[in-house]
This record gives structure tokens, sequence and C-alpha cells, in this order.
């Protein structure tokens, strides 16, 4: 299950999720992400930082706390009930990273597959409208059809692998497709592909079937 993560995430992704400008969606894919790469988390770590000596050197930020207010404030949360007070359990990672387990209720197990043609299966994760996210279930050696994009797609690998016109990418890979990259993925033949994928426009199709296709299963 673990590999050496080789294709990460852009610092200006990473940047905006530390500001807490990307859509749900992609906020999904970096949370999952870094839960996975080390190399990622890291830099975020930087990122978060940085944004916290900015904020901290804004004088304009700046408030006034009245005496007593930390003592007020730690007197509220030791007097609390116990329940309300204990850290979440992290979950164990399987095929689906954390993050994703949240909008799932679990594992793979759980996931609502729904099928949208040659053995390719589904399952929209629900997020803001402004972005979509998706599981994908593509079987071993299978293609899916060459397409372009309207805006940004990211693709991350949670299970198997696909390799395009780019590169080869496996499990907590994450390739970035924008308006200019056209490709037709394929799943490695020794292991179906699960990916995470998330887009904030449609896939950009030229043949007739996948076209049909993309107006049912919303791509």
């Amino acid at each position: 299950m673990h590999n050496e993560i080789k294709h990460h995430l852009t610092d200006p992704i990473l940047m905006a999720y530390a500001a807490g400008t990307l859509p749900e969606a992609f906020n999904l894919m970096v949370a999952a992400h870094v839960s996975l790469c080390d190399h990622c988390r890291a830099r975020l770590d930087a990122f978060d930082v940085v944004g916290g000596e900015v904020l901290e050197q804004q004088a304009g930020n700046a408030v006034t706390m009245e005496a007593g207010s930390l003592a007020a404030t730690m007197a509220l949360i030791s007097g609390g009930p116990a329940d309300e007070i204990r850290m979440p359990e992290r979950k164990a990672c399987g095929v689906l990273p954390g993050p994703l387990q949240d909008y799932v209720g679990g594992d793979l197990d759980s996931v609502r597959w729904k099928p949208i043609g040659l053995g390719v299966k589904q399952a929209i994760l629900p997020t803001s409208k402004d972005a979509s996210a998706r599981l994908l279930f593509i079987p071993a050696g299978a293609a899916m059809p060459d397409h372009g994009h309207h805006g940004t797609e990211m693709t991350m690998v949670l299970q198997g692998a696909f390799q395009d016109e780019e590169d080869y990418f496996a499990r907590g890979d994450v390739e970035v497709a924008d308006s200019d990259m056209h490709h037709t993925p394929i799943a490695d033949v020794h292991e179906d592909c699960i990916c995470l994928a998330v887009t904030d426009a449609p896939l950009r199709f030229n043949g007739v079937l996948p076209k049909i296709a993309q107006r049912i299963a919303r791509i």
C-alpha cells in the first residue's frame, strides 16, 4: 500500500489551501494528499507558519483582550463535559485516506458506486457547487476516453495506477491538468484503479458517445 510519491501538489495550490481560498472539492483533494505525503505536508506547514507571521505583523488586525480573558476561557474549557473536549479519533488509513472517509462514511466498502459505462464506476461526493469531487473506479487495463479540459482537473490515485501521455501515476500521486492538456488515461493492467478527481469546469470530449455519457455522469 505504501510507495514513493513522485507527483506532488504545486506551491500555489498549497498556498491557496493555507489561505482558505480553494473550493471545497479542491480542499478535499489537498487534505487527502497531505494525509499520505510527508513532503507536501511539510511544505503546507511552512506556508501556515508564514501566513501566521503575516497576520501577526498586520497592525490593523490587532485585537485588545480584556484582563483575565485567557483565564476565563481556560476555566470554561476545563469545566465543560469531557465528551465535548475529547480529541477525535484518527481514522485508520485504508484505501481511502481519513479526509475521504469523512465524506464517504467509511472506507471503500462504504462507497455507493454508480456505473457510467464499460466497467467504469463513479461516486460523486457532496461538496459546494463551485467545483465537483468524485471517486472513479477504472477496471485494470481500461482506458478513459481521450479528453481535454475547460478548467482545472486534479486526479489522485488511491489504488492501482494509471498512465497517460504525460507520465505514470501510482498511489498518492496527483496529476494536475489544465486547459492546455489533452490526454487518455489508461489504468495499469495489474490492478483496478481507484482515483479521486476534482474539477472546476466540465471536461472537453471529442467523441459523440463520451459527450452523451458526460451529460448523464455530470463529468
